[in-house]
């Protein structure tokens, strides 16, 4: 008898374990916040605490300026652009203690900075007064865009702040409109108007950084 052949056995592939992810593996999640960055609580009270402080120095600004220009052509205007800026500070001055803010250290400077940069540029001419308010409302606009958009990026876990960024967006086209009145007053007709703004500008750069941390 001839031997049976020996059936053969179909050879099978070997299922590849799938890899673990190393340490190195990309996750495609990007994180909340980047370390050294603030909480969220922490990123809204410094949000309140800046501005109680622009605010308040946007005040003791018109006040310098009407110490000059009081009887001026110009003070209707200016009256009414102070009168807003008081309420914007009314409303942070409020928030202050309703949200445990710390003001910042730098209110006395303020006190003294804002009135001196009013009646300083005043003291150049009803023009160069409106060029002041120019290059600040430049930067208040500028700043607050920035606030509304953080608010906005935070979406579902803003927790509430829609009450403050519907605040901040008033209050922000209210600066807008000080800023066209300034240059429909003849802003940049003031001498030396390029370099006066722009070291305005600079200045208000400044003190918002000071504010939100000091």
């Amino acid at each position: 008898m001839s031997k049976a052949k020996k059936a053969k056995k179909p050879k099978t592939k070997k299922s590849k374990k799938p890899k673990k992810p190393g340490k190195s593996a990309k996750s495609n999640k990007k994180p909340n916040r980047l370390p050294g960055d603030p909480s969220k609580a922490e990123m809204i009270k410094r949000m309140i605490r800046v501005d109680q402080a622009g605010e308040y120095g946007a005040v003791r600004i018109y006040e310098g300026q009407l110490s000059v220009l009081g009887k001026s052509a110009s003070a209707p205007a200016l009256e009414h652009m102070a009168e807003q800026e008081r309420r914007h500070l009314d409303a942070f001055n409020k928030l202050i203690p309703e949200r445990r803010v710390r003001p910042t250290a730098l209110l006395p400077l303020w006190h003294v900075a804002g009135f001196a940069l009013g009646a300083g540029t005043a003291l150049l001419g009803e023009k160069a007064a409106h060029a002041c308010t120019v290059a600040v409302e430049e930067v208040i606009d500028e700043h607050y865009a920035g606030q509304i958009a953080r608010l906005d990026a935070l979406g579902k876990d803003s927790g509430g702040e829609k009450k403050l960024r519907d605040r901040l967006e008033e209050f922000r086209l209210e600066e807008v409109e000080h800023k066209q009145t300034s240059l429909d007053l003849g802003a940049r007709e003031a001498p030396g108007y390029e370099a006066l703004t722009g070291l305005i500008r600079a200045g208000s750069r400044l003190a918002i950084w000071l504010s939100t941390r000091i």
